[in-house]
């Protein structure tokens, strides 16, 4: 029997750059190598990251813990570290972009795919925000796009090992971000509602979804039985519940519209009035169901947190992913935009867009720095590092620093120091005096410290509370890229070595 080969395309420099994989990983790249470039201090959420992937629990605070495994993890490769951070950042990024994409795929050809991925990037909370400072959004929208992916191959084809990879992706889901019940509860709700949909969930291994998940989430739930008081109290406290109707639904509004303003404006200037010229022509009938329901749905469900739960405060990033599927949509309702006349202007406006953020996020510290305004990336991490090394600081001893954003920095210079951070959340007083004993008892000196420009008043009363007086010292250095005239960062300091009557002070 002859069997003519079926001819083999050769793989081009042209066919590589068309791919979308290829541009998710040159972006996620170039801004590993911007972040690393543009300071070694640490903003609010890489700070606490730094903090918490010291070590691995079941849970850590109002976050759930799988986000900080993964920051533990990448720090046994390359340490405790801003190429650690930004590495594991941009990675769950281009997984982001690569799990929507091939969602998009499932109902789209190559170019309606990557515009469903790539439109995200216009959405401010994912294009913006998760650069400068995000971390579990970033997971929890991934695993809200791999979750649509696998549900649009379910309906197309069930199999069993996609049932279990869905379970995979929920319960990973769940371990990124506790909101991503919502999103989950909503997308089965709504595809339920579908007969198509319906018998494709209900076919021969839907169990591994439950199976799967299950045993993902498991040992965090238990965990979660004996602290819900802790891991709910600071996310109900940001969603501000009080009864202020008005505010709640305006600030809902902004929240939506802040962040598909942009992706919209650009598509409605791109393709004008073939957005809604024709009839709707959906390339499923069946899928355009189930978002059109789960759009519906979700704003319903937003709505009544205002209305009956009393929810004010909306963020751009909570709604993100629930409505990160939008760009997929409306692409998948107006499949003919594919073919549209000004399609490469749409593409075009996406990488060029994706450049300015890029662009910004390496210009930011000199854009603070020229207002005379320095943020967390002005401070001179590395040479303060040098100074209380100096100064005496044998860079193993515990630091206990007063913010955690100071504390983080300092741990990225001193990775084999045990570093804490002890703020008015914690009770200034009681949480200095712990980590002072322990360290008494280990036989280490100790180092407090805190800077001028995030300092909580009273805390070095707090900090010298029970303790003879404290020999305070200062160090002051320059920002970095700030205009003449700054004043330098001022660093407040006691280093006390072992063995000194200072670091062997019983503690009341």
């Amino acid at each position: 029997m002859n069997v003519s080969a079926v001819p083999r395309t050769p793989l081009s420099l042209r066919s590589l750059m068309a791919h979308p994989l290829a541009w998710l990983l040159a972006i996620a790249l170039a801004h590993v190598v911007v972040r690393v470039a543009v300071s070694p201090a640490l903003k609010w959420d890489e700070a606490e990251q730094m903090l918490w992937s010291r070590e691995l629990a079941l849970g850590y605070g109002a976050q759930p813990p799988l986000y900080t495994w993964l920051q533990w993890l990448t720090n046994q490769v390359f340490g405790p570290s801003v190429l650690a951070l930004s590495l594991l950042k941009h990675t769950l990024l281009a997984l982001t972009y690569t799990l929507m994409w091939l969602a998009g795929r499932e109902l789209l050809g190559q170019r309606g795919a990557w515009w469903a991925s790539a439109s995200m990037l216009l959405f401010p909370a994912l294009g913006w925000d998760s650069v400068r400072d995000q971390t579990h959004s970033i997971l929890v929208t991934a695993m809200a796009c791999g979750a649509w992916w696998l549900l649009l191959r379910i309906v197309k084809r069930s199999r069993s090992v996609d049932f279990a990879l869905l379970g995979l992706v929920c319960g990973v889901g769940l371990l990124a971000k506790y909101s991503f019940a919502l999103v989950i509860g909503v997308m089965l709700v709504a595809a339920l509602s579908v007969p198509q949909a319906r018998r494709a969930l209900f076919a021969r291994g839907w169990w591994w979804v439950l199976i799967v998940g299950g045993l993902v989430v498991l040992p965090h739930a238990i965990w979660l039985a004996s602290h819900l008081q802790e891991a709910t109290a600071g996310t109900l406290a940001k969603m501000e519940i009080q009864p202020a109707l008005g505010r709640g639904l305006l600030d809902l509004l902004i929240a939506i519209v802040g962040m598909l303003a942009l992706w919209a404006l650009v598509a409605l200037a791109v393709f004008r009035s073939a957005c809604w010229r024709r009839p709707l022509m959906p390339v499923a009938p069946w899928a355009q169901q189930i978002f059109v329901r789960y759009v519906l749905l979700a704003l319903l469900v937003l709505l009544g947190m205002v209305l009956a739960a009393g929810v004010t405060h909306f963020e751009g990033r909570w709604v993100l992913p629930l409505l990160c599927m939008v760009p997929l949509a409306v692409f998948a309702a107006r499949p003919e935009l594919q073919h549209h006349p000004r399609a490469g202007r749409y593409s075009a406006a996406v990488v060029f867009i994706a450049l300015i953020f890029l662009l910004a996020a390496g210009l930011r510290p000199w854009v603070t720095g020229l207002r005379g305004h320095p943020d967390e990336l002005n401070h001179p991490v590395v040479e303060l590092g040098n100074a209380l090394r100096q100064a005496g600081y044998d860079s193993v001893s515990p630091i206990i620093a007063a913010d955690h954003m100071l504390a983080g920095a300092l741990l990225t210079r001193f990775p084999r120091a045990p570093v804490n951070a002890c703020t008015s959340s914690k009770n200034v007083a009681t949480c200095i005096a712990s980590h002072l004993a322990r360290a008494r008892t280990a036989g280490q000196g100790w180092l407090l410290i805190s800077r001028e420009d995030r300092l909580e008043p009273g805390w070095w009363a707090g900090a010298s509370a029970g303790r003879p007086a404290l020999a305070m010292q200062s160090i002051r250095l320059p920002f970095h890229k700030v205009r003449p005239g700054v004043p330098p960062a001022h660093y407040q300091f006691v280093w006390q070595p072992a063995g000194t009557a200072g670091a062997s002070t019983r503690e009341p």
